[in-house]
């Protein structure tokens, strides 16, 4: 370890879990890494810090010491990913009526419109007109893919 312990790393938990997943990821790490079952030297070090986190954590009043004493660490909220940004922008760019505003609601594209998609991935609404699972967007997908090859 690196000068400081922390239960919550060394049972890999996230530090909101409720008493039954530490416990949980007590037991599932203790089967792999007691020293009565595995070859590895260093097993009964860890065992040691496995035993340690549990101790401390399985506790409600230590683990509430534990808590107040730690130092929070700010994070940098990671930047939208682009499924995401699509996602949002599509409320502001549908038109209502219009095919490209047909959401798909299956899938990895789930929530995307059709004419989000034949920006970011024509070829996936290709494979859709011609798969079972696009048959209900045919009529819709063809006129967006029409309309995309008009403007290009």
């Amino acid at each position: 370890m690196l000068g400081t312990r922390d239960p919550y790393l060394i049972l890999q938990v996230h530090s909101s879990a409720v008493p039954e997943v530490v416990e949980a990821a007590y037991r599932a790490l203790a089967l792999l890494h007691h020293p009565d079952r595995s070859t590895d030297p260093r097993a009964a070090a860890v065992m040691a810090d496995l035993n340690w986190a549990y101790q401390t954590l399985r506790d409600p009043g230590s683990r509430a010491a534990y808590d107040r004493a730690r130092v929070p660490i700010a994070i940098e909220r990671a930047a939208p990913s682009l499924m995401e940004r699509m996602r949002t922008s599509a409320a502001a760019e549908r038109d209502p009526d219009g095919p490209s505003a047909t959401v798909v609601d299956f899938g990895r594209y789930a929530g995307m419109t059709l004419g989000q998609l034949a920006r970011s991935d024509p070829a996936y609404l290709e494979w859709l007109r011609r798969h079972t699972s696009g048959l209900r967007f045919r009529q819709q997908i063809d006129e967006v893919l029409g309309s995309a090859s008009a403007h290009e």
